[in-house]
């Protein structure tokens, strides 16, 4: 089954002027093969928050924060494109 991704719209538009990421390129990284899921320990105190790093369908590299809501629901938090440090542990698959 395919993924709903769900947002509030003016996170959204936020997002977009604060980081210059659609969260409709954020939920493309969901269908990268290579994409890592891990905990985001961080800023999990209310609800289990999760990060994903993967290329968008622009081929850019992502951080998008997200929450599972359900098997096939995922409301999007917030996405940036990853920072030189982030990309290069991405690359030597150490991330987090």
């Amino acid at each position: 089954m395919a993924l709903v991704f769900e947002w509030d719209e003016s996170k959204a538009a936020a997002n977009r002027r604060k980081h210059g990421v659609t969260f409709d390129e954020a939920a493309s990284v969901f269908g990268d093969e290579r994409a890592v899921i891990f905990p985001d320990v961080e800023h999990s105190d209310e609800e289990l928050r999760l990060l994903i790093v993967g290329h968008s369908h622009y081929q850019r590299l992502l951080f998008v924060s997200h929450v599972e809501c359900g098997p096939e629901v995922v409301r999007l938090i917030g996405a940036r494109q990853a920072t030189r440090r982030e990309r290069r542990d991405y690359e030597r698959g150490t991330t987090r």
